[in-house]
């Protein structure tokens, strides 16, 4: 993998790699594991192939916070329901008055 220089100050935006961008084999980026982090922190996303095939992608941490940071909030149960796809959804939680069936014996 070249080594370029980013302009950019801090982490890239978030989003997917540039599919022009260079994989790197995991032998490689296990070889060069401390470019390729430095890499994923100051040009985005590094993807990482196995075999040819896309298998993972090295991100910084902040662009993963901004990912999935939300998902991992603790929330507390009221936060929880509040939250809810089933809100203002009335359901009927009356018990059934049915006393059975009369049967032959």
């Amino acid at each position: 993998m070249p080594i370029k220089k980013s302009k950019r100050e801090g982490p890239p935006p978030v989003g997917k790699p540039n599919p022009r961008e260079e994989s790197c084999q995991i032998q490689s980026a296990k070889a060069r594991f401390s470019d390729v982090f430095r890499r994923a922190r100051t040009e985005g996303p590094q993807p990482i192939t196995r075999q040819g095939k896309e298998s993972v992608v090295m991100v910084a941490e902040e662009q993963y916070e901004r990912l999935v940071g939300k998902s991992h909030q603790k929330k507390n149960l009221v936060q929880f329901f509040r939250q809810s796809p089933l809100v203002g959804v009335t359901f009927d939680l009356e018990p059934d008055r049915d006393r059975g069936r009369d049967i032959d014996l």
